[in-house]
């Protein structure tokens, strides 16, 4: 029963990262296309981003498996 709450809880933990890398991309190609110019720029900024997000959806992941067990 612990595993399967514990799964349901690594899909929680997702949730939110995956969303915000959305809203990351979207929001991007809304800057590039309003400025081009600035193109680089913002996709640094948007690698960034990504990555920061993705670490809290590691961060749960691992807190799951270290508080779950």
């Amino acid at each position: 029963m612990i595993g399967n709450i514990a799964t349901i809880g690594y899909g929680l933990a997702t949730l939110g990262p995956s969303i915000g890398i959305g809203m990351i991309g979207a929001k991007n190609q809304e800057a590039t296309a309003r400025q081009p110019e600035i193109a680089g720029i913002l996709r640094v900024n948007m690698f960034l981003s990504i990555a920061f997000a993705e670490a809290l959806g590691l961060i749960g992941f691992g807190a799951g498996l270290v508080f779950g067990a």
